[in-house]
């Protein structure tokens, strides 16, 4: 890996050398980050799957196919043992380090491990039917043909997952994306020592520092200087980056607080680099990427299996509710077409995921030519603007139904903080002004509910504290997400909508 790695490291700096100069520097950099990334824990656990499911299916197979037309036999005896056997296979093949992404892009450097871990399961099957005395049960050329089978299986699967692998590899999609905060010696010294590291998973593609003199260049160690600080947050903003690096000394205090103090906001891991500290800690207080250490201070909120079982629950939910509640969206959409003329759905701009602007769907509640795209006035009670049908469709937040769209399209959730417009103020402040650490709550994609909303901070923010109280929930959400948490707020959400006391 470390060559192919290294290899793309070398195409990345020439195409950055080529264009040093500042005003140009980020272009190369963003159409490099355009590809998307793909998550080496899944690969790894797909594969996981594919082992049991490829192993299960030839063994039930040979047993359908060669066992069950010439003998009857008990299913009851051969399926657990198949089962068994595969995870145990799994198992096996997870402690030989075979699911590393390492030995996916190079399987025949593993494949002495992989028949190794295939014998054992063989000779574990065998001195069990030997010491259970159920030799006649079961079928020797059954046996003979899956244990043949499933290592020729085992090593055609392999070389198509490597042939995968190696092309995203190739793109630089396995990588997390990783820029230093600080540069100087100690970004150089943090970089040669992450490249020198063997199977690591992050590529360095750039360094913010606030210094232009000679002690923070144009490049280091072959990685470009793409800004300042506070032009960090807008380039992480505009582009995928996972991990940002701080390389500062541990001495500089005050700075670093007050670098994390804007940072926080991102929904990114944010790490400390220990490597160049003359201070050490105990070996328990650092994170380790290869063999570099760091002190973790911010972690993504979402990441891994954890984004892809949220995106799953609500691909789901979202088509079932939608094909359940058509009826209702058809019984709305006719009542605001008789009462007033105009569209039936507005679309508003509000803040998504790392504060994208999208476009969310609702069903019109105002006359059309006193509709506010921007939200610079907030709705309140008996508002002028508010049509008779919409009065109704905001108490019951039926207007909200046509979000289902955007939560199949991918830009909001079922669940998570509500998403704001763009000119929305609480006592003539806009929200990110009212309250800091505002953005952290775009850390995740928006819901259609969230923990804010069943806890009665729904409906009207017309006053700082609301709109404090809402961010408290909506953060400590975000810090304590699961899967049983987000079906606890879906199945709380019909008690809250009762209450109708601020949604008018």
């Amino acid at each position: 890996m470390r060559n192919e790695k290294l290899y793309r490291h070398k195409i990345i700096t020439s195409d950055f050398l080529a264009v040093l100069d500042r005003e140009t520097l980020v272009e190369p950099v963003s159409e490099i980050l355009k590809a998307p990334l793909i998550s080496a824990r899944i690969i790894a656990g797909i594969v996981r799957l594919g082992d049991f499911v490829l192993m299960s299916i030839l063994g039930i197979l040979i047993l359908l196919g060669y066992v069950a037309p010439e003998h009857a036999i008990s299913y009851a005896i051969y399926v657990p043992l198949i089962l068994g056997a595969a995870a145990a296979l799994v198992a096996l093949l997870h402690i030989g380090g075979i699911y590393t992404i390492h030995a996916l892009l190079r399987p025949a450097d593993y494949v002495a491990r992989l028949a190794g871990a295939w014998l054992i399961i063989a000779g574990l099957v065998i001195a069990y039917v030997f010491f259970s005395k159920a030799g006649d049960d079961y079928s020797r050329a059954w046996a003979a043909l899956w244990f043949v089978g499933g290592l020729c299986s085992l090593l055609a699967f392999r070389i198509l997952v490597s042939r995968l692998v190696r092309s995203w590899n190739a793109k630089g999609q396995l990588d997390r994306r990783a820029v230093l905060v600080g540069g100087g010696e100690p970004a150089s010294s943090v970089i040669e020592a992450l490249e020198a590291s063997h199977d690591i998973d992050v590529s360095v593609i750039g360094i913010f520092d606030d210094r232009d003199d000679d002690r923070s260049p144009a490049s280091i160690a072959g990685r470009p200087k793409l800004g300042n600080i506070n032009e960090l947050i807008d380039f992480v903003r505009r582009n995928r980056v996972d991990l940002l690096i701080v390389t500062l000394p541990l001495t500089a205090e005050a700075r670093i607080l007050q670098m994390l103090r804007q940072l926080w906001v991102l929904p990114v891991d944010i790490r400390l680099s220990a490597y160049t500290q003359k201070l050490r800690y105990r070996p328990r207080a650092y994170s380790y990427i290869g063999n570099v250490p760091f002190i973790d201070v911010f972690d993504k909120p979402l990441t891994d299996w954890g984004q892809l079982l949220k995106s799953i629950e609500d691909k789901i939910i979202a088509g079932l509710a939608l094909v359940v509640l058509s009826p209702v969206m058809l019984a709305v959409a006719l009542a605001i077409k008789l009462e007033s003329r105009g569209p039936v759905f507005f679309r508003q701009h509000r803040y998504g995921f790392n504060n994208e602007l999208i476009d969310v769907y609702k069903f019109r509640s105002m006359y059309t030519e006193m509709t506010d795209r921007t939200a610079a006035k907030l709705v309140t009670r008996d508002d002028l603007r508010v049509t008779r049908v919409g009065r109704f469709i905001r108490r019951t937040s039926l207007d909200e139904l046509p979000q289902l769209l955007n939560v199949l399209k991918g830009e909001l959730s079922l669940v998570g903080p509500r998403p704001h417009a763009t000119h929305a103020k609480a006592q003539e402040h806009l929200y990110p002004d009212a309250v800091e650490g505002y953005f952290a709550r775009h850390k995740v994609k928006p819901g259609i509910t969230g923990w804010a909303q069943i806890n009665g901070w729904r409906g009207e923010t017309d006053t700082v504290e609301k709109l404090h109280r809402r961010v408290e929930h909506d953060l400590y959400y975000i810090e304590n997400w699961s899967i049983a948490f987000d079906l606890y707020i879906l199945l709380h959400t019909p008690l809250a909508l009762v209450s109708t006391e601020n949604a008018y």
